[in-house]
């Protein structure tokens, strides 16, 4: 049979726009248990899962929800705010494998236990697995696991509850509020300066902080101040320091050369009385035990890891390792919380502990209980060990270097935290010489207490406790002159925001909460509104552009004062105090009303943005502007969009730099540009790109071709690599040095120290000569 085929073509007219799909809603699932199958346990990490599937037993089927199932769409809002602000949830994509493995297993099983993490946001993923999985929420399904030890998950899985939905509603309202500010904010952020720009209702805050505190440092001028001091001996020989005193007995401050000299004059030569002495015994009690908070600034301080870092070893040391003879074990309690306390049955446990390793002396009379911070929810214990049979010594075998370090930090402020006090005996004594009068102190510590678990020289460094001597003193007795100076100081701007002072300032002022404080400061950095020069945060142009622009327009919005309520009234959500509608109606009210008057200055702002510039474009002749871009300020033609001519822009506001670098392909010489990673070599013609590299003009070791050049890697790090890579892969951190070890013959580095020396020493690990870090006994 004939078939004829007609093709009909369409002339003159538009083409029709290809309509968007209509939004498919994710199939509901009805689930249907299996009477007389196992009791599936849902927790969110696969580490936990296998640990806890071990204690319960062949009963229970325990799976990870691998966090998050579900949450609000990427591409659009994903807030109804007209219908009272709901949340319109999607199942996340990527996690749909998951999804259908539970619920398969949920079928399977006789019931389904929610064991999400103890906290609101572990709260939330149990109520959407109970949507997942076909759970009523209001059932005893929810179980919360602090530790994940034997004892305290049999004990869990006896008293289950129904999720907390005021905790649930507190979650919800932070994702939407966030949720609202990032998808309304940014984009008004894209137009006054480019796409991609990102604005966070905390993390805009922290940028601020940070931008505010620059600015103070920029501002600051220095003054001038003296302090005289003067050294005396006994008639013994024995000699100490003296501080010379204003009319109030306090170390006098002196404003200038002149005065100190005049204090001098009524000093100098002279032998001094001594007129009193008195002598106080001083307890220093423990700090408590870690809460977020703390650990990540103890972290930052003394071990030298971010707070992202931080909290991932502390999740694995939670979750549980590996253990020879022990199987898989958690070894701290849970580490998100906000509280100092401890169980009972802990204490219970370590005064005894502690009476058997360390003396009885070191129990103290009762147990040392601490103060409850002002919005600390307490909803978990501190952050403490587990178990007092696993010490840093007994898990050292199984656990990583880094794993080992956090770990022992936590063990020592734990133990030190139930330890008696210190005790220091304090003696000062007061000099009179002429019409002048002079102070002595010294300090010695009469009983160790809580700090015998920590090395001294770490808690010197970190707390100034070194030990001042002073001889003994009678009224009345005279001492003898040595010298005596005046010291010549400048008062010093404040410090610049590292992650322990930025953490331990966020917390102060109620901005987040200590669970959010890691994805702040790696939200901050990534985005580059702020780098890091070694440890320190300095915010970068844009930063400082985009905190300008939120401050004018946004005030309330990025307010330290009002974020830090909002947190309040996410706490009184969660306690059932107030509502969700009505805290996210009050703040939106406020939103709107600031988006709407950003949105009628738009325009003018974005032309206030645009700084002309006195290059003219060489492809239309129109003026070239300044603009901001992802890497910084460029050039672009002001006839955008008739032409899209652009050029890099350096410092001095001036066209492309050129380089004396020729291009190896074509032989043009290559200009500077800048890029994610610093600045590079670009060439014009070909455009062919080139790092920068600084040759140290030292041989390379490995291959003995190539030279060691100083790179730069993509966290930001130097280090010194061959110049044939990627044919050799010979790298160092540290800066070498043209000799080599008499030891092993391997090549030498150098390191420059904060105070300014500088120490050679082999760079092979293994060698005599590499220098060792001494071990920390224990931090507080």
């Amino acid at each position: 049979m004939d078939v004829s085929i007609k093709r009909t073509i369409t002339i003159g007219t538009k083409k029709k726009s290809r309509t968007r799909k209509a939004k498919v809603a994710d199939p509901v699932f009805k689930r249907k248990p299996t009477a007389g199958g196992k009791h599936l346990v849902v927790v969110e990490s696969p580490a936990k899962a296998k640990t806890i599937e071990k204690i319960l037993g062949s009963n229970y089927k325990v799976l990870a929800s691998m966090g998050h199932l579900r949450d609000l769409p990427a591409s659009s809002l994903g807030v109804d705010i007209e219908n009272q602000f709901k949340p319109e949830y999607v199942n996340s994509k990527d996690k749909a494998d998951v999804i259908h493995a539970l619920q398969k297993e949920a079928n399977k099983c006789s019931d389904v236990m929610l064991a999400t993490d103890p906290d609101r946001e572990g709260e939330a993923i149990s109520w959407h697995l109970s949507k997942l999985l076909d759970v009523n929420p209001e059932d005893n399904v929810r179980i919360a696991f602090h530790e994940i030890t034997s004892p305290a998950i049999k004990e869990a899985i006896k008293h289950p509850g129904p999720v907390d939905m005021h905790r649930v509603d507190a979650q919800q309202a932070r994702r939407v509020l966030d949720r609202l500010v990032g998808y309304k904010l940014s984009p008004w952020l894209w137009r006054q300066l480019y796409k991609g720009l990102s604005a966070g209702r905390v993390q805009s805050v922290a940028v601020r902080i940070i931008c505010e505190r620059e600015q103070e440092i920029r501002a600051f001028v220095p003054e001038e101040y003296w302090f005289v001091n003067a050294k005396f001996k006994t008639l013994k020989g024995e000699v100490f320091s003296a501080q010379y005193l204003d009319d109030k007995g306090k170390q006098a401050r002196l404003a200038n050369k002149e005065e100190a000299d005049a204090a001098l004059a009524l000093i100098q030569g002279k032998e001094a009385e001594v007129v009193s002495v008195t002598k106080r015994k001083q307890q220093r009690r423990a700090r408590a035990p870690y809460t977020t908070s703390t650990m990540q600034q103890d972290a930052v301080n003394r071990l030298g890891f971010s707070s992202k870092k931080t909290m991932m070893l502390a999740q694995m040391l939670y979750e549980g390792i590996e253990l020879a003879g022990h199987g898989h074990v958690g070894l701290i309690t849970y580490m998100r919380t906000d509280s100092t306390r401890i169980s009972q049955e802990m204490i219970k446990q370590v005064l005894p502990y502690i009476e058997s390793v360390y003396g009885k002396e070191y129990v103290p009379e009762t147990p040392n209980i601490y103060h409850k911070a002002k919005d600390a929810q307490d909803a978990h214990e501190a952050i403490r060990p587990t178990s007092l049979a696993f010490s840093p010594d007994v898990v050292a075998s199984s656990l990583s270097r880094d794993q080992l370090k956090l770990y022992t930090l936590i063990w020592n402020r734990f133990i030190a935290s139930q330890m008696a006090p210190q005790i220091l005996q304090n003696t000062t004594a007061v000099l009179s010489c002429g019409d002048a009068r002079l102070r002595a102190s010294g300090s010695h510590v009469v009983f160790d207490g809580f700090t015998t678990v920590m090395k001294a020289a770490s808690r010197k460094k970190a707390e100034g406790e070194t030990e001042k001597y002073l001889p003994p003193l009678e009224k009345g007795e005279t001492v003898f002159p040595i010298s005596s100076e005046g010291e010549q100081h400048f008062t010093t701007p404040p410090p610049r925001f590292t992650e322990a002072s930025l953490i331990k300032t966020l917390e102060e002022k109620g901005i987040g909460r200590p669970s959010t404080y890691a994805a702040i400061l790696d939200a901050i950095q990534r985005r580059k509104y702020v780098e890091k020069d070694g440890k320190q945060f300095i915010p970068t142009e844009i930063g400082f552009k985009v905190t300008e622009l939120l401050k004018k327009y946004f005030g309330r919005i990025v307010d330290i004062g009002f974020t830090a309520d909002m947190e309040q009234w996410l706490d009184k959500i969660a306690e059932g105090d107030a509502t969700y509608l009505q805290v996210l109606t009050d703040f939106y009210g406020i939103f709107s009303k600031e988006l709407e008057e950003a949105d009628a200055h738009a325009e003018e702002e974005r032309k206030n943005n645009e700084e002309v510039s006195d290059q003219v474009c060489e492809k239309c002749g129109s003026p070239m502007i300044i603009k901001f871009g992802r890497f910084g300020k460029y050039l672009a033609c002001s006839n955008y969009p008739s032409c899209h001519n652009t050029k890099s822009l350096n410092v001095n506001n001036q066209p492309e730099e050129k380089s004396d670098k020729p291009c190896e392909k074509c032989g043009a010489l290559m200009v500077y540009k800048n890029g994610p990673y610093g600045r590079y070599l670009h060439c014009p013609e070909c455009g062919t790109n080139k790092s920068i590299v600084i040759d140290t003009g030292i041989t390379c070791p490995k291959c003995g071709k190539g030279h060691l050049v100083k790179r730069k890697s993509r966290r930001g790090r130097y280090f010194y690599g061959c110049s044939t890579y990627p044919a050799c892969d010979m790298a160092l951190w540290n800066e070498p040095v043209d000799k080599f070890c008499p030891v092993c013959g391997h090549i030498m580095v150098k390191r420059v120290y904060k105070n300014g020396t500088e120490k050679v020493f082999c760079s092979n690990q293994e060698c005599t000569e590499y220098p060792r870090r001494k071990t920390k006994k224990s931090s507080e």
